[in-house]
C-alpha cells in the first residue's frame, strides 16, 4: 500500500458491494486502509465472502447489510445502524444498479420504475440521509457510479440510461449544495466492464466501437475510486472509465 495514500480510520459505505464493480471498490478501499460497510439486496453469501476478505487480508472493520436502496425509510434506517456500528462515516460510494432492458416500444411500466428507482432514487436515497453525518464531521466523499449510457444513450436500455443521466444531474447539484461544507461529489460513467452484468468480451461485437478495443476491468473502476477519493480539490465531475467511446 502507498503509504502516502492512506485511509486508515476511515469508513466507506459501497452499495451493491457484493460482487463486480462493488465488490472491486470495496476491496481496494478496504487495501488503503478503510472500514468498509456493505451494501446488498439479495445475495448474503457473496457480501459475506466480501466482508470477509476486507477482515483477513486488510484487517480493518467491515460488516454487511440487506436493504432494498429504492427504499426510503428503510435506507434512513440502515444508514442509522451504519452510524451506530462505526460511528462515522467519511466516504459513500452509490454503486447498486440494475438493469431491464427492452426496446421502448415494448418495456413494462415496472421495468422502467424498479430501474428508476434503484439506480437514481437508491442513490438519493443514500445521499439524503448521509449528508447529515458529512455536514456535521465537515467531511465527505460521495461518489456515483454512472455509466456512458446515462452520456451517449443506448438502444434498448431509455430507462437504465435516463437513471444513469439522472445520476449526473443528481451528483452536480449535491456538488453545489454541499461543497461549502467540504463534502465533494462526482460521478464516474464506466463503458463496457466485463462483470456478469455485460456479455463476454470473446466474440463481443461491441468491443469494435471501443477505441482502445478491448473491455474494461471492474479494478479499472477502483482505480478511478481511488483518484476520486483523494482528490481533494475535484467536485461535480464525470471521470468516464470506458476506453475512449464516449470521446
Amino acid at each position: 500500500m502507498n503509504e502516502n495514500k492512506s485511509l486508515n480510520g476511515k469508513t466507506a459505505v459501497v452499495t451493491g458491494g457484493s460482487r463486480g464493480i462493488g465488490k472491486a471498490v470495496a476491496l481496494r478501499l478496504a487495501s488503503l486502509g478503510a472500514n468498509i460497510a456493505i451494501i446488498y439486496a439479495s445475495n448474503e453469501e457473496a457480501a459475506n465472502k466480501v466482508c470477509e476478505k476486507c477482515r483477513n487480508e486488510f484487517n480493518v472493520e467491515a460488516k454487511c447489510y440487506q436493504l432494498d436502496v429504492s427504499d426510503f425509510t428503510k435506507t434512513k434506517e440502515t444508514v442509522m445502524q451504519i452510524k451506530k456500528d462505526f460511528n462515522a462515516v467519511q466516504i459513500l460510494v452509490n454503486n447498486a444498479g440494475i438493469t431491464r432492458d427492452n426496446l421502448l416500444a415494448m418495456m413494462r411500466e415496472d421495468d422502467y420504475d424498479s430501474v428508476v428507482d434503484t439506480n437514481l432514487k437508491g442513490a438519493f436515497n443514500m445521499i439524503r440521509h448521509m449528508a447529515g453525518m458529512f455536514i456535521k464531521n465537515h467531511e465527505g466523499c460521495i461518489i456515483n457510479i454512472s455509466s456512458v449510457a446515462g452520456l451517449l444513450g443506448n438502444p434498448g436500455q431509455c430507462n437504465y440510461s435516463a437513471s444513469k443521466a439522472g445520476l449526473i444531474g443528481l451528483t452536480k447539484s449535491v456538488a453545489r449544495e454541499l461543497a461549502s461544507k467540504n463534502v465533494r461529489c462526482n460521478a464516474i460513467a464506466p463503458g463496457f466492464i466485463a462483470t456478469d452484468m455485460t456479455f463476454d468480451q470473446q466474440d463481443n461485437p461491441l468491443v469494435e466501437r471501443i477505441p482502445l478495443g478491448k473491455m474494461g476491468s471492474a479494478n479499472d473502476v477502483a482505480d478511478a475510486v481511488e483518484y476520486l477519493v483523494f482528490a481533494s480539490y475535484v467536485t461535480g465531475e464525470v471521470l468516464k472509465v470506458d476506453g475512449g467511446i464516449a470521446m
